[in-house]
């Protein structure tokens, strides 16, 4: 009998003193013992030490048993309990404005019986001032019921149920626009185009690579490698099952884990007005297919990329990015772009869902809000390394060093919010690795910001289950997302309240 027959909720693995002279966890195989299940059983909701996984909070959610919904000008409040009602229970509500705190208090409820709701009109809830006075673009409201008392299980005050809605917006949303006009000054240097605004950003633009060379900000540098087109994920458990049929097996059948760019053409459109424009058309094919090459429609090119940029005098520069993908490429694992950072521009503010890992299809518990933390804590350690970090619904983050001066990316136009990791371990290193402990940082920050990410999946782990609304089919997108220098004296918000049409 498999001992996950009386409990799967937990990673099974065995503490085992390694090389180092340090204990790491161990699973199948690595005892020497033949047959094994290698990590199968490491597919649980914890740790083997019960620390949890950030899927924790996605079932927590799904179980929570008060239930918040809002239908027209209708909030709805249901106990799911068959027999608890909700006296032991402290309900909190919080209004957020573009992740600006706008309102809180204490909500006021009669008892609610077991299986039964309450129902409190918009209008008369005690959110609907902050919400009638904001000139936000996106208000968000949480109601979250906490134990008044402790309990033989839990101290008082844990949060039983916490549920965000999205309020009806007061003003049509348009898209994001670029306001600043300053003049930019641009000069060529051989295959070099050099962008800057005096003391404030430089940018070197390589027109043989098509690829950023190098950013700098207040005389910082900040981006040493970029920008590129990606569509790979270090595979999941999930992605790996199935066998031949798994996702996994299938995208390496068609080398999307060994793609190789190279640049069919670079112009630039305008250097003497304002903005800089510069066209780049990329090819994506097989690695060491590069000197094989014969036109663009060969066979090997599995993916078109068509990137305008647009840089303007404030420093901003706005991403056009077009792809086609080969037809008959399985649904691809993302749609994105890749860059590196200075490994000094470690620390990370976004407003998008969060604050723990969260993909498209968990992200269910993630709450959007504005949120901080360094890429050593954006990393989530496997036993076995997979994607991970990732960040969902993202309408901006900043990568900034500790006096403040970084790269700002937000959405743009009518794009929809993006999927945002950043890692010292790069996604190569993550899909090399078979033990956490064997992961080796990179000398930079690996950054992926994606128009589209496929789903985790998990219904099983022995089959390709992703739900279909979830997968990423091997057609053609558009997207656009904009880049822009930071400083102490600017903030993430600032930035992005300032390309909203009012």
């Amino acid at each position: 009998m498999d001992i996950n027959d009386f409990n799967n909720d937990d990673n099974y693995a065995l503490l085992k003193v390694g090389a180092d002279g340090a204990k790491h966890w161990a699973y199948g195989g690595d005892f020497g013992d033949i047959p094994n299940d290698s990590n199968f059983c490491l597919n649980g909701i914890t740790w083997p030490d019960r620390t949890p996984h950030p899927a924790i909070h996605e079932v927590k959610y799904v179980h929570q048993p008060i239930k918040i919904s809002l239908s027209e000008s209708t909030l709805k409040i249901t106990n799911t309990h068959f027999f608890g009602t909700t006296k032991a229970l402290e309900f909190s509500w919080t209004v957020c404005g573009d992740g600006c705190k706008l309102g809180s208090g204490i909500l006021s409820l009669p008892i609610i019986e077991p299986q039964s709701s309450y129902t409190i009109e918009f209008e008369s809830g005690p959110w609907y001032s902050p919400w009638a006075s904001s000139s936000a673009e996106e208000i968000f409201l949480t109601i979250t019921a906490k134990l008044l008392q402790a309990t033989r299980w839990v101290e008082a005050g844990h949060v039983i149920s916490s549920t965000q809605i999205l309020l009806p917006a007061k003003r049509e949303l348009v898209p994001h626009v670029i306001k600043n006009k300053n003049a930019v000054l641009g000069e060529t240097l051989g295959n070099v185009i050099r962008v800057c605004r005096q003391n404030f950003w430089e940018i070197q633009f390589n027109t043989q690579s098509g690829t950023i060379d190098s950013w700098k900000v207040g005389g910082v540098t900040v981006m040493n490698k970029g920008i590129f087109p990606c569509f790979w994920r270090a595979p999941t458990d999930n992605d790996k099952g199935g066998g031949a049929h798994s996702y996994a097996s299938r995208w390496k059948a068609a080398h999307l884990d060994s793609l190789s760019f190279i640049t069919e053409s670079c112009s630039v459109q305008n250097m003497t007005g304002h903005p800089v424009k510069v066209v780049v058309v990329y090819l994506g094919i097989p690695r060491g297919e590069e000197n094989s090459l014969s036109k663009s429609e060969d066979p090997k090119v599995l993916f078109k990329v068509e990137i305008t940029y647009t840089i303007y005098g404030s420093g901003d520069i706005i991403m056009e990015c077009n792809v086609h993908p080969r037809s008959d490429l399985p649904p691809l694992p993302r749609v994105g772009v890749e860059f590196h950072l200075e490994k000094t521009i470690d620390e990370i503010k976004w407003y998008g869902k969060g604050p723990f890992e969260c993909y498209p299809d968990r992200k269910a518990a993630a709450h959007v809000g504005v949120y901080e933390q360094n890429v050593g804590d954006m990393h989530v350690p496997y036993i076995v390394p997979v994607e991970c970090s990732g960040r969902a619904d993202v309408r901006w983050v900043t990568f900034q060093n500790k006096d403040g001066f970084g790269i700002y990316a937000s959405m743009y136009g009518s794009s929809p919010p993006m999927q945002m990791s950043a890692s010292y371990y790069g996604t190569v290193e993550l899909d090399r690795a078979t033990h956490h402990e064997e992961l080796i940082e990179g000398d930079d920050i690996e950054v992926h910001l994606d128009h589209k990410h496929m789903g985790l999946g998990g219904d099983d782990s022995w089959s390709p289950c992703v739900h279909d609304k979830y997968l990423i089919p091997a057609v053609p997108y558009t997207f656009s997302i904009r880049l822009s220098p930071i400083t102490p004296a600017l903030s993430g918000y600032d930035i992005y309240k300032s390309q909203l049409q009012n």
